[in-house]
């Protein structure tokens, strides 16, 4: 017998930054003023993301590109991993997420690559709280998402893997 299952993801879209609340629109500016440190000298597509933790501290990453592909990372993961290394105890409220390209206009807003969606997984699981992540499109749309699990349904789990103290 076959099942066929459906899921609902929910999520807000939002016409343009003026229509969000105050504390939004300062991170998604945040996050804007970090597209200037990306370095993406072959693609040209910068990406930044800034992360705001319990408490108001926000913390910015950008994408790190290199010449053997593989080896750069997304802009979520920078900041990801800069807060589990600064602030290892850190609860994450709400990032938001932006790309910028001189080479066309970005319509619609720019969504995370599976690996970073994982990481961010990690995160919610570690602190025991979602968060909120906002894609952000300048001068355009916002996606605003209550919690991983929207964005990847079927996220790795793995609970034998912890270690048993």
């Amino acid at each position: 017998m076959i099942n066929k299952l459906n899921f609902t993801i929910s999520y807000e879209a939002y016409d343009h930054l003026s229509e969000l609340n105050e504390a939004d629109q300062l991170l998604c500016k945040d996050a804007e003023a970090a597209l200037v440190t990306s370095y993406s000298p072959y693609s040209n597509f910068k990406v930044a993301t800034a992360v705001q933790l319990a408490g108001g501290k926000v913390v910015t990453g950008s994408n790190q590109e290199n010449v053997a592909y593989p080896s750069g990372l997304c802009a979520e993961r920078v900041a990801l991993f800069s807060i589990g290394a600064a602030y290892p105890d850190a609860v994450i409220e709400r990032m938001v997420i932006t790309a910028h390209t001189d080479n066309f206009k970005i319509e619609q807003p720019v969504t995370c690559c599976g690996s970073c969606l994982q990481v961010m997984a990690e995160f919610e699981k570690k602190q025991g709280k979602e968060f909120e992540v906002l894609f952000y499109c300048i001068d355009g749309k916002i996606l605003k998402v209550k919690g991983v699990k929207n964005l990847l349904p079927f996220v790795f789990v793995e609970e034998r893997l912890k270690v048993n103290a």
